[in-house]
């Protein structure tokens, strides 16, 4: 059964369909990451305080558990799209082609003729075209770096000239790999680099979704070429499935068109494996494992996400400032905290400090009350622990709480030992 259905007279192009979705993808892609959800962008990677922040939520470093997780969802959806929909994501939502078929359209706007590797045209023109692929390449390089640092700080700070050496040599390189990719590689980064088409045709089933002719249309074929020409490719569709196939769907176009002036439905169609098993052959076991692996750890993620701890709290003993006695005689304590608010919103919170055998609150001293800290911010504090004299190596609990109620908690213990006074 095909995918969509053919009018013999006015047949149904699946060309502007790519195209809008290649534009939906593309402005999604560079308008993302100029919104924000709780004061964060939607998605982008903070490897400044080492953290994920994901469409509301921020995940530090300490949570590498749900980061992994994530990562193994889009592993999944990766895996289980490729399955399904075979090369779909290749001709119709990779940037690579997006790009591909950008250039070409810039290089016919310029009068430059573009035969896969062979570029004709008036050298003015093709200077205007290098310069054009070259502004999108630095676009296209400072899109991918918004993913890291915040649109409007990395405009801000490269106009003023006080973007970090890091973020402007990745800025350079991947402006510098864009271009040569746009001006000398382009589709053969499809043909001969991109691991994407072996695996998939590793993957690739009855299932597995595919464009093609079928062999019963072969007596209906005029050979025409139409489908030739108008490969990206340069493949011959006619010879059956090959691993450079993007299934684009330009060239089942350009059958349909043809065979619409002999009022015949095209000869190339998309169908669920190349016997034409229809939709129903997406219940095998194999997409049906697959499907039910990815919404359990999809589950496990979303509930993961929701149900931790607002806020988290560690201490340890203080190396810059070492323990000491009062003249009174009492024992005082340093230690470093470190404060993580996980909401995507400011929090106040209180810190104190308990004695575990007695359960008695201990004097805590440098402690702002109360400690006020962004969504998704670690805040750091010196703090003093005050015990009463002869304390020596007892156990402490620093419990973190917001509203009356308990968030957190970490353990800790008064120093063993005073260190020593050397006379002179």
């Amino acid at each position: 059964m095909s995918i969509s259905t053919i009018n013999a007279t006015t047949p149904h192009l699946l060309g502007p369909w790519r195209r809008r979705c290649q534009w939906l993808i593309t402005l999604i892609v560079l308008a993302l990451p100029w919104f924000t959800v709780g004061g964060q962008s939607p998605l982008r990677l903070d490897f400044a305080t080492l953290s994920l922040h994901l469409f509301g939520q921020t995940l530090r470093i300490e949570e590498l558990y749900l980061i992994l997780f994530f990562s193994l969802t889009l592993a999944l959806v990766f895996l289980l799209g490729t399955l399904a929909l075979g090369r779909v994501w290749c001709g119709w939502l990779c940037p690579q082609t997006t790009l591909n078929d950008l250039a070409e359209w810039l290089g016919r706007c310029l009068s430059v003729q573009i035969d896969g590797r062979r570029v004709t045209g008036a050298a003015w023109r093709q200077f205007l075209r290098q310069c054009a692929y070259l502004l999108l390449s630095l676009l296209v390089a400072m899109n991918l770096l918004w993913y890291f640092i915040e649109p409007q700080r990395f405009l801000k700070a490269l106009a003023s000239g006080t973007l970090a050496p890091v973020a402007f040599l990745a800025l350079a390189i991947c402006t510098l790999v864009i271009y040569f990719d746009l001006a000398l590689i382009r589709r053969l980064m499809c043909k001969e680099f991109c691991p994407y088409g072996r695996i998939q045709t590793a993957l690739a089933d009855n299932a597995t979704l595919t464009l093609h002719r079928p062999a019963a249309e072969a007596p209906r074929c005029i050979e025409c070429g139409a489908c030739v020409r108008c490969c990206p490719m340069d493949i011959d569709i006619r010879l059956g499935y090959q691993i450079e196939c993007i299934n684009c769907g330009r060239c089942l176009d350009a059958c349909r068109q043809v065979m619409a002036q002999r009022r015949e439905p095209g000869l190339i169609r998309y169908t669920f494996g190349t016997e034409d098993l229809g939709w129903r052959a997406l219940l095998n076991p194999k997409i049906l494992l697959l499907t039910a692996a990815l919404l359990t750890l999809m589950t496990i993620f979303v509930v993961a996400v929701v149900r931790r701890q607002e806020a988290t709290v560690k201490v340890a003993l203080s190396h810059t400032a070492p323990s000491r006695l009062l003249p009174d005689g009492r024992r005082v304590t340093f230690f470093s905290v470190w404060v993580n608010n996980r909401l995507a919103v400011e929090k106040e919170f209180e810190l104190a400090a308990i004695h575990v055998a007695t359960g008695s609150a201990i004097n805590l001293r440098g402690v702002p009350s109360p400690i006020r800290i962004a969504g998704g911010k670690n805040l750091p504090l010196e703090v003093a622990l005050v015990t009463a004299s002869g304390a020596t190596a007892d156990a402490i609990e620093f419990v973190l709480t917001t509203d009356g109620r308990k968030l957190a908690t970490a353990n800790a213990e008064i120093a063993k030992e005073l260190p020593q006074a050397h006379g002179h």
